[in-house]
């Protein structure tokens, strides 16, 4: 299994970024898919999941408003869009594959992507 995520880097706050995450040796169409963070000297945390299908999609509350997540299907592809950016949004992003009952359950992670954000 591979989740090779992409498109983190450096941007000022107000800024924005969209990453992208290939995943691989799964049957992506029947994984919900999602998206963690791990600030500096913080503890991981979930940023967003979206059902199998698409047609569903989940976030943490703080970033409901500025960030999406999406799939294509066609290319095994999630991506996670994110607008104005803020400084407290600098982290290793990390792409997973898992299942959605009741809330996310990854099973699969990617390397991580880092985001920085300056103010």
């Amino acid at each position: 299994v591979q989740l090779q995520a992409s498109g983190g880097g450096l941007v000022q706050a107000g800024g924005t970024l969209r990453l992208s995450c290939a995943i691989s040796g799964r049957t992506f169409r029947s994984d919900a898919t999602g998206w963690f963070r791990r600030a500096p000297g913080k503890e991981r945390g979930f940023v967003a999941a979206i059902n199998p299908s698409g047609s569903a999609s989940y976030y943490k509350e703080s970033i409901k408003d500025r960030f999406t997540i999406s799939r294509d299907n066609a290319k095994d592809t999630v991506y996670l869009q994110m607008n104005n950016l803020k400084p407290e949004d600098t982290a290793i992003y990390f792409c997973t594959a898992g299942v959605y009952k009741g809330r996310y359950f990854p099973s699969s992670w990617g390397q991580g992507t880092l985001v920085t954000v300056s103010s």
